[in-house]
């Protein structure tokens, strides 16, 4: 069970937030604090496992609040909520596991917590504290509309060529950065992306059917079936080889 701090100056946010934390099964306590200041007061007495920060809060803000528990011996997993999403690489910059946009979905939260979960066992696993920004998860930025945003390269399944620039696709949506294919390719390889075809690059990671001997090669990345080029076909037996993945029939 995870024991978690929602700080906001906000008491509809907070209450809001703490019942969608309530259905999660992997939450236990929540604790809250209406500033900064109050959540400092707190967490000298009741450490907790992850703290849901708002940004903007009169005094002591969410930023300023997280390079506060930098300090701390037992450091909390950092999650940033707000409405504001300009201050995604600032957040990053402090070694946030997410970045919630309000009003916080369900199933984002989920996911959430999700990273909180995986960044606890790796603390534990390196008996140290929460991953740094050193080893956070790559964070890329992407366009959609007339905002830009923050997605995690890990959450990238594939991507598909589309001239001098790229299309990123996820589980949400696909998004068109302005990096050639080769680039990415190689920016990526140590990753777990490989090429298998002119037009498509893959997250190893992601991969749920590979289909090598048939006629015609393919792979496929949650419902989306792609081609493998022959060209391109032994590198990347070689690739699924050395992660100790075997191709299915």
């Amino acid at each position: 069970m995870i024991s978690v701090l929602i700080a906001d100056d906000e008491q509809p946010a907070i209450d809001e937030l703490a019942f969608l934390l309530s259905q999660d099964p992997r939450i236990g306590t929540v604790h809250q604090a209406s500033s900064g200041s109050e959540a400092i007061r707190l967490l000298t007495r009741e450490p907790v496992d992850a703290a849901f920060l708002d940004i903007h809060m009169p005094g002591l803000n969410g930023f300023d609040l997280a390079r506060a528990l930098q300090r701390f011996e037992h450091r909390p997993a950092l999650v940033f909520v707000t409405a504001d999403e300009e201050g995604a690489l600032e957040a990053f910059d402090l070694a946030a596991v997410d970045y919630l946009l309000k009003p916080v979905r369900t199933e984002r939260l989920q996911r959430s917590v999700g990273r909180i979960v995986e960044a606890m066992k790796a603390s534990a696993a390196h008996t140290g504290p929460v991953p740094t920004a050193a080893s956070a998860p790559e964070m890329i930025a992407v366009t959609l509309g007339s905002t830009t945003r923050m997605i995690r390269r890990d959450e990238v399944r594939y991507v598909q060529a589309q001239g001098d620039y790229a299309r990123l696709h996820t589980e949400e949506a696909s998004y068109l950065v302005r990096v050639p294919m080769a680039d990415l390719e190689r920016q990526w390889a140590d990753a777990g992306f490989v090429r298998v075809h002119r037009s498509y690059l893959v997250s190893l990671a992601h991969l749920s059917r590979i289909r090598l001997g048939a006629d015609r090669p393919s792979v496929t990345v949650a419902d989306a079936e792609l081609p493998v080029s022959r060209r391109l076909l032994p590198a990347l037996r070689e690739r699924l080889e050395s992660a100790t993945l075997r191709p299915r029939p």
